[in-house]
């Protein structure tokens, strides 16, 4: 049996490079204690923002320089931790963290009350006085948005400086889900014994085209979640409830709309994209499902079988070089700066793509405003890593891009947007490797890659915004959000989505443990709208070439500048009308039309 590795165990170079944040441990000690040390000096700005225009500059601009410093600390002790959750350096590396964190908005909250506190009209007579002010005009400007919901200056301040605790439902969490469990092995379809952890499972096992492992890979990694439910449950519970109250405490109708006034969307825009996707969409799904069945030769296809490939004798292994290469020239056609960004992430060690015991399991890109992203990733040694890979490639791009070209205040946009760019490399992958060949089954095979995209953000995610709809709805009618009560609901929504085609097997209704999104807020949702984006774009730029393109870069170096509805619009989308989102599922549709004729 293969044994994994510990984090020292592995190889260098297929791990990031955080001497790019600091020296070392010690340097960053010594910043996290400057970063204290300066905190009392925000306070010379207490009590005096009424003074004018160049007094709150003054201020913003330390309140920003201190921020992008906090950043690039918090990111260096998050890297490590999501390295080796088990180091216990690492551990109380990233407790402290969020504990000088904390300090910092207590610190810092004053200057939301006392902004609030003013006179109606400030704003523009600031800027009047103090031109340098217009970069913060945007985030002034939804400040004020939050007035009727702000609590007192003494309310806002402790809640502030309770961030630690408030964030302490994710931290036990991603704690308990990489440092504690454990899974039994199992054994493959010729009766090799196999090593089962939440990585190997997510990036290998679930897609093994072995029924045999895949399906006691399946039992082994449910059997261990079934186990720590209730503890599960309890944290789960603990984050909505304190959504909830804080949502009472400022008055708002509901969590969902608490939740979407940071990110700028409307309830009509999260219903558009969460109910329209998931009623139009099933009958597609099913489809593939019966189609998957069909070609498998399964008597039932069951939950398990689903990511089961169709034509696992087409997809040859994959290194990370060999899979970087081909990204590089799927992704020219965004330009030469754009291509250097991404030369420069795969030979420069700004991905992690090792498997080590203790590693956070999935993919993330993290962007300090200060330095280069860093992505996380499992190198899985199949196309599917190499699409994950573009995708978490497309976040680096956008947002390297976006704090070139923006200050810290204006450069990240809403996570309604943030999902755009990244699918956007995955369509632009999908149809390179379309080009490179006219043979059918190489076509078939990228059909099916896509259709994985789609499926991980169409139908996963999706589903995990489905969740949380119903879990709020639960919570606002104070019921209690027991490990059953949770797997009530998530069994609702897969039978609901899947219909009688396919077999929701024990244990599928845990799937609520698997994504550490539902402790993100509304998140889960915004990959569909991202997607629902990029698909239209990329379809503009196979119409349109260059001008599409052009309008797709400045859209990237915008940033946070503009609403998202102003910027899939500066790409040539409007996402307030249900027609782009028909599209992009209708698009599904054809992608599984084409699949049926294939096979």
């Amino acid at each position: 049996m293969k044994e994994r590795k510990r984090r020292d165990q592995v190889e260098p170079q297929s791990t990031w490079n955080l001497a790019d944040l600091y020296a070392g441990d010690e340097a960053w000690e010594a910043e996290m204690t400057s970063i204290v040390e300066s905190l009392p000096s925000m306070g010379r700005f207490q009590g005096k923002l009424h003074e004018g225009g160049s007094r709150l500059l003054e201020c913003l601009e330390a309140q920003e320089a201190l921020h992008i410093r906090l950043l690039r600390a918090a990111t260096y002790a998050r890297l490590q931790l999501s390295g080796d959750g088990t180091n216990p350096a690492y551990q109380a590396n990233s407790t402290r963290v969020g504990d000088v964190a904390a300090q910092a908005e207590a610190a810092l909250s004053f200057i939301r009350s006392e902004l609030l506190e003013l006179a109606d009209g400030w704003l523009e007579r600031y800027i009047g006085e103090e031109p340098k002010l217009e970069p913060f005009r945007k985030s002034l400007t939804e400040l004020l948005e939050t007035k009727p919901r702000r609590l007192q200056a003494e309310t806002e301040a402790a809640l502030a400086s309770l961030g630690e605790v408030m964030g302490a439902p994710y931290t036990i969490y991603q704690r308990s889900k990489l440092s504690d469990m454990s899974f039994s092995s199992v054994e493959d379809g010729e009766g090799v014994t196999r090593p089962v952890s939440f990585a190997l499972y997510e990036t290998d096992y679930e897609l093994s085209p072995d029924t045999v492992l895949r399906r006691n890979a399946y039992q082994s990694f449910t059997g261990t979640l079934e186990s720590y439910q209730n503890t599960f449950a309890a944290v789960y519970a603990a984050e909505v409830k304190k959504q909830t109250v804080i949502s009472r405490l400022r008055g708002y109708e509901s969590v969902t709309h608490m939740l979407l006034q940071p990110q700028q969307v409307t309830i009509p825009m999260y219903h558009n994209i969460l109910d329209m996707i998931r009623t139009e969409l099933a009958p597609h799904m099913r489809r593939l499902a019966r189609l998957k069945q069909r070609v498998l030769g399964l008597d039932h296809i069951r939950f398990c079988d689903l990511k089961a490939p169709l034509d696992p004798e087409f997809s040859p292994s994959v290194t990370f070089e060999e899979a970087g290469r081909t990204i590089l020239d799927a992704l020219r056609v965004l330009g030469p700066e754009y291509t250097e960004l991404m030369e420069q992430a795969l030979t420069g060690r700004w991905i992690d793509y090792a498997d080590n015991i203790g590693k956070s399991t999935g993919a993330f890109c993290s962007s300090p405003y200060s330095t280069h992203s860093y992505i996380l990733i499992t190198w899985a040694g199949n196309m599917r890593s190499a699409f994950t890979l573009a995708h978490e490639l497309g976040h680096a791009g956008h947002l390297m891009l976006a704090a070139r070209n923006q200050r810290y205040t204006n450069f990240r946009p809403s996570t309604y947007f943030i999902e755009a760019p990244s699918t956007m490399n995955e369509l632009l992958l999908a149809r390179h490797l379309m080009e490179q060949s006219d043979d059918p089954r190489l076509k078939r095979w990228v059909i099916l890659q896509l259709l994985n995209t789609y499926y991980h953000n169409f139908v996963t995610h999706l589903l995990e915004g489905d969740m949380q709809s119903r879990v709020y709805e639960a919570a606002e009618a104070d019921k209690a959000l027991t490990a059953k009560k949770l797997r009530e609901l998530k069994g609702s929504v897969l039978s609901e989505f899947w219909g009688d085609v396919v077999d929701i097997d024990a244990g599928a209704e845990l799937t609520w443990m698997r994504q550490p999104h539902y402790y993100l807020g509304l998140y889960p949702y915004t990959y569909a709208a991202g997607l629902t984006a990029s698909t239209a774009v990329a379809g503009l730029i196979r119409e349109e070439g260059q001008p599409a393109v052009d309008r797709w870069l400045d859209v990237l170096k915008a940033g946070g500048t503009m609403r998202p509805l102003e910027l899939m619009k500066l790409a040539g989308v409007d996402l307030s009308e249900p027609q782009p989102i028909r599209s992009a599922v209708a698009y599904v549709g054809s992608l599984i039309d084409e699949l049926e004729q294939l096979f």
